[in-house]
């Protein structure tokens, strides 16, 4: 027989078994079953079913992946001799049936996955929104980030076209509210236009995005963050369809407009009631986790699927790895799926660039994708469902049916990262670089690349591996599931500070058990009635406590657990001072800004730049809405650099009634030092203008000759101490004193005391803290006894054992006498280089950026600060990169005289690239260099 009768043979013997809900659930016998049953690779089935099918002798039904059935099988299943041998999907198959022509009539939503499943009800909603007379009806699409909210909107537009709704050129337009919505007139004119003169700088009339979806869809995405004068006008538009143009008084205007908002916040609490109430559909779109098993799985296969167009191989990925990557789907959604995704297949693509199937194995997933399997196996029924519809690998093919169901997609990169990795490979392997080298780097940048353009769905697992130092993986799985409980219980979230304290606990509470040690507590005993929710909750916990751990539990300990979940509920996150940088120049202040931030990582910083040409007027009223808006309670460290900028501090407390204090001759140093002191020391307003008044950059202090580590204001009589406190018994705050011990031992300081002592006693124990010099605190709260305070979260992440250097210098100076002005800024670069570059090794770019910086300041004849030093390296960096993917900058303007003539130099400066890595900078890329120089050269002329 041959290999194609072969093929046709198992196809009918399959499709003998297969009825109308096995159709439904599957799709048709795929090739994959056939290639498995009759033992012949996959391909060859593929190549066989299709030309079967071009004979006329089998059914093919489109989808993902291609369903066939025999010729018999399917004449039974629609009742009617077979004259047609394709189906662009199963919907138009179904559809044959004389009886099932409207049920399974082919829409746009016939491609979304789940629509017959999971998002059945929501596509019936949206249907009825469109096709209510005469223009249908306005919606409220409900869901958190990620869900598909914006591609459900589409689909709706989609929808409208298919029906005959809308015309072919209707519009569909997008506004997102956020964009706008700390300056309501801005805002309001985005949307509804303005007349001329309406306000400064309205020269012409302007046409708003209301009258542009005029006879369309106009899709207000995060509708909560619009303010309330703007949702009054919304719903004065859904009313009667009329509005005003800012700068008008009466609604002259008109547009038939079909109005589609989505949010991710709870519309009772986030919106205008009367908004809401004009309404009448709201569609809640289900989560992740909420979908059907099979709807996860279909989801999955098509991501696979467009990955595996964009590499053009197939990908197959094992069984286990597919339900890891389900597991670990739990709060980003099909967003946070698409990004894990695509950083596994990257993974994969690297280390397979020589074979012709990428194959993605569990054993090869990185151990936060691993992590979901874990996660899932908590869930029997689920696991249970997924292996029922996961009966083997799953294989996606490059040549299988995919369709972009939405032009613009948030969450698709700008880059194709596979051409990326080939492009550095291919070079790395010409510098003679080593496979095993070639692989640990790429695979770094993968990281880093799609971690970052993926931050807000990543898990922070090193924060659960600097847990696992103090508390057993056991114990701390306990807590998370307790963690997940209490949520579920009071419908709110908890941080990681609740997993550290309550698992430090929980771990002090089993040894003390472990070795029958009494712990007397006193005066808790009224908690009961002051803590009733937190009360039930320990009750409940701590018969988890005793199944799980098989141990007796006391009452009194009830009352203590009830103590500690009291204290973690509250909102302790402390007000800060807000920091506003503003400078003269078009850029200098933002791009200090944006540096300080990448280096520290804290957002209660913001800048304003002031061009040469823009009137103070204007900055100040600039001033007087930022500082409003960046106030939390604590005041506004104003820092300037010169000019009338030093003189509007007065003026902004005397306005706005908020605290301002003004610092000049700013610096990047000066502004890291003053984050530092507003966010890790919490500091006042008061306390850190007096301490930056003097301050003048690090090298100062650094540089100072020393021979003996001294601390500032330390009493020679009294011993150096840290306080460890927490909020329950000793118990958790002795387990900090050993894991602070160990830091102190490995930076050399044994003169350091640990106190433990619980929060609710520091008071009481004043006297016995007074025999010491505390140096600072550590734990779950702030004991505010004068010293800085190092939260217990922040000491057990990637940045705490640097935080406890910072505060306690370490035994041995000669390390900090050799930290001099260069050895900053390189310091500085090469982390603001790690966070932006994915295609350059940092370390080996930036000895040459340091050169070409430096022969840049003696052809210019200036002196760079350290700030400008570094900008300019960033900058510089970016181009080289740019130049290697080949996407550098275009320079928009003319070029001057001046640039003109620098040229030729400036390209001879930057030979040190060609040299070593054979990278030219483009004239336009140089033309950007000269303009960052001209706004040096102008500030240090003022």
């Amino acid at each position: 027989m041959k290999r194609n009768e072969r093929v046709l043979a198992q196809l009918e013997t399959l499709s003998t078994h297969i009825d109308l809900d096995t159709l439904l659930a599957t799709g048709g016998i795929t090739a994959l079953q056939i290639a498995e049953a009759v033992n012949i690779q996959r391909n060859n089935v593929s190549a066989d079913l299709n030309q079967l099918f071009r004979e006329q002798k089998l059914v093919k039904i489109n989808g993902r992946p291609v369903g066939y059935l025999s010729l018999a099988a399917a004449e039974q299943l629609l009742g009617t001799a077979v004259t047609t041998f394709f189906f662009d999907s199963l919907e138009v198959f179904l559809a044959a049936q004389p009886t099932t022509t409207a049920e399974y009539e082919k829409t746009p939503f016939s491609d979304l996955i789940g629509a017959t499943t999971s998002l059945r009800n929501q596509v019936e909603q949206a249907k009825a929104a469109i096709l209510y007379p005469p223009n249908g009806l306005d919606t409220l699409i409900v869901g958190p980030t990620g869900v598909g909210k914006t591609l459900f909107a589409n689909m709706m537009f989609n929808y409208a076209h298919h029906i005959g709704k809308y015309a072919a050129d209707s519009p569909f337009v997008v506004f997102n509210c956020a964009d706008y919505y700390t300056n309501p007139q801005l805002l309001m004119s985005h949307l509804f236009g303005h007349v001329k003169g309406a306000f400064t700088g309205a020269d012409t009339d302007k046409q708003g995005l209301v009258e542009k979806a005029h006879q369309g869809i106009l899709f207000l995405d995060e509708v909560h963050r619009l303010p309330p004068e703007g949702q009054e006008m919304i719903f004065y538009l859904m009313d009667n369809g009329n509005y005003a143009k800012l700068g008008e008084t009466e609604r002259q205007h008109h547009a038939d407009v079909l109005i589609i908002c989505a949010t991710t916040e709870n519309p009772e609490s986030s919106l205008l009631k009367t908004f809401v109430r004009r309404i009448p559909i709201i569609i809640n779109i289900p989560t992740f986790e909420e979908r059907a098993a099979k709807d996860k799985i279909d989801l999955l296969r098509f991501l696979l699927t467009t990955e595996a167009h964009r590499i053009k191989k197939p990908i197959e990925i094992d069984t286990e790895a597919t339900k890891a990557l389900i597991g670990n789907t739990t709060y980003g959604n099909v967003g946070q799926l698409k990004s894990n995704i695509q950083l596994v297949c990257a993974n994969a693509f690297l280390h397979s660039l020589k074979d012709d199937t990428l194959k993605i194995n569990f054993k090869d997933l990185p151990a936060e994708v691993k992590n979901g399997f874990f996660h899932l196996s908590g869930n029997r029924a689920e696991m249970q469902e997924l292996s029922d519809h996961l009966k083997s690998d799953v294989i996606v093919y490059p040549d299988d049916n995919t369709k972009s169901l939405i032009k613009d997609d948030a969450y698709e990169p700008d880059f194709n990262l596979y051409s990326i990795i080939e492009d550095k490979v291919g070079f790395m392997v010409d510098q003679g670089i080593k496979d095993e080298e070639i692989n640990r780097f790429i695979g770094i940048d993968i990281d880093i690349h799609l971690n970052s353009f993926y931050s807000k769905f990543q898990n922070n697992t090193q924060s659960r591996e600097k847990m696992l130092k103090v508390i057993n993986e056991d114990i701390l799985n306990f807590t998370e599931n307790i963690k997940s409980m209490i949520e579920q219980h009071l419908h709110r979230k908890l941080d990681e500070r609740f997993i550290l304290a309550f698992g430090l606990h929980l771990t002090a509470f089993l040894k003390r058990n472990k070795e029958h040690k009494i712990v007397r507590y006193a005066n808790i005993e009224n908690v009961v009635q002051e803590m009733a929710t937190e009360y039930e909750l320990s009750i409940q916990i701590n018969q988890m406590i005793k199944t799980h751990f098989s141990v007796s539990v006391p009452m009194m300990e009830t009352m203590y657990l009830t103590l500690l979940i009291n204290s973690l509920l509250k909102d302790n996150k402390s007000q800060r001072v807000a920091i506003l940088v503003a400078m003269h120049g078009s850029s200098s202040a933002s791009s200090m800004v944006n540096v300080v931030k990448k280096l520290l990582g804290e957002n209660n910083i913001e800048s304003i730049d002031m061009p040469l040409d823009l009137s103070p007027k204007k900055v100040l009223d600039d001033m007087r809405r930022v500082v409003r808006e960046i106030d939390n309670g604590k005041g506004v460290l104003l820092m300037v650099d010169m000019g009338s900028l030093t003189g509007f501090g007065d003026i902004l407390t005397e306005e706005t009634g908020i605290p301002v204090k003004t610092i000049d001759m700013v610096s990047t140093p000066t502004v890291l030092e003053a984050v530092r002191k507003a966010t890790i020391m919490e500091m006042d307003l008061e306390t850190i203008y007096r301490s930056l008044k003097d301050f003048r950059g690090y090298e100062n202090y650094l540089e100072k000759p020393t021979t003996t580590v001294a601390i500032p204001d330390s009493p020679a009589d009294k011993p150096l101490a840290i306080l460890s406190v927490c909020t329950t018994g000793e118990g958790t705050a002795l387990k900090l004193q050993t894991f602070v011990g160990t830091l102190l031992k490995n930076m050399g300081r044994s003169d350091i005391s640990i106190i433990a002592m619980p929060l609710h006693e520091v008071a009481q124990r004043q006297t016995e803290l007074d025999q010491y010099h505390i140096l600072l605190s550590i734990g779950i709260a702030n004991p505010n006894v004068g010293v800085p305070f190092i939260p217990l979260e922040q000491l057990f992440d990637s940045e705490g054992e640097a935080l406890l250097n910072h505060y306690i210098p370490t035994a041995t100076p000669l390390v900090l006498e050799h930290i001099n002005k260069p050895s900053m800024v390189l310091q500085m670069s090469e982390e603001s280089l790690n966070e932006f570059l994915t295609y350059l090794n940092p370390t080996k770019v930036l000895p040459l950026l340091l050169a070409f910086v430096n022969d840049i300041e003696q052809f210019e004849n200036i002196q760079l600060t350290n700030g400008q030093k570094i900008n300019l390296i960033v900058h510089v960096g970016c181009a080289l990169e740019r130049a290697v993917v080949k996407e550098t900058l275009a320079y928009y303007a003319t070029a001057s005289p001046q640039q003109l003539s620098k040229r030729g130099d400036y390209h001879t400066i930057a030979q040190h690239f060609y040299n070593s890595l054979k990278i030219n900078l483009s004239d336009d890329e140089l033309y950007y260099i000269m303009d960052m120089i001209a706004d040096t050269l102008t500030i240090q002329s003022l």
